[in-house]
């Protein structure tokens, strides 16, 4: 997020996506993902739902207290935009909102099965391009990108 509390650019986005492409995407790179976010999660009592996908496949799947049901709804409606688009939930909220529209008025496609909405952020493999999606929901749509981001950052940081 920007230092002044407004929207992210385009360009900040892409940079975000880039600064976080895996070596792989195992089971237990999800797993080590998974409970790196939920331990974040729960040391700060947010109320998300966490999930991880390879492909069509979930990987792992954590729901912290305070979330709900609609909060899986919606992460799968932002990982329906990571899947199709290949870039973060956020990034087409934000080409859209730079266009004036919507994900339904741009590309026809309906608001019950995909949400532009910070928190699905693809999975980049360095060899194998975009597998999969991490995302989280329960927080405003900002900071649900940007928690997934922090994650992503301190798995690659600790790989070093």
């Amino acid at each position: 997020m920007t230092a002044s509390g407004d929207w992210p650019t385009l360009d900040e986005l892409a940079r975000q996506e880039a600064d976080v492409i895996l070596p792989e995407l195992t089971e237990q790179v999800a797993w080590d993902l998974g409970r790196a976010a939920t331990d974040a999660a729960w040391a700060d009592q947010l109320p998300v739902v966490v999930g991880i996908w390879r492909g069509a496949h979930q990987l792992f799947h954590a729901a912290l207290p305070g979330s709900t049901a609609d909060n899986d709804e919606w992460l799968r409606r932002k990982g329906r935009v990571v899947t199709r688009f290949e870039h973060s939930s956020l990034y087409m909220g934000q080409v859209c909102r730079d266009a004036g529209t919507t994900l339904q008025g741009k590309f026809l496609l309906p608001e019950s099965e995909y949400a532009a909405h910070g928190g699905a952020v693809p999975l980049r493999v360095a060899s194998a391009g975009v597998v999969g999606w991490m995302g989280v929901s329960g927080l405003p749509q900002r900071d649900d990108h940007a928690f997934v981001i922090r994650i992503l950052r301190e798995h690659l940081a600790s790989l070093t």
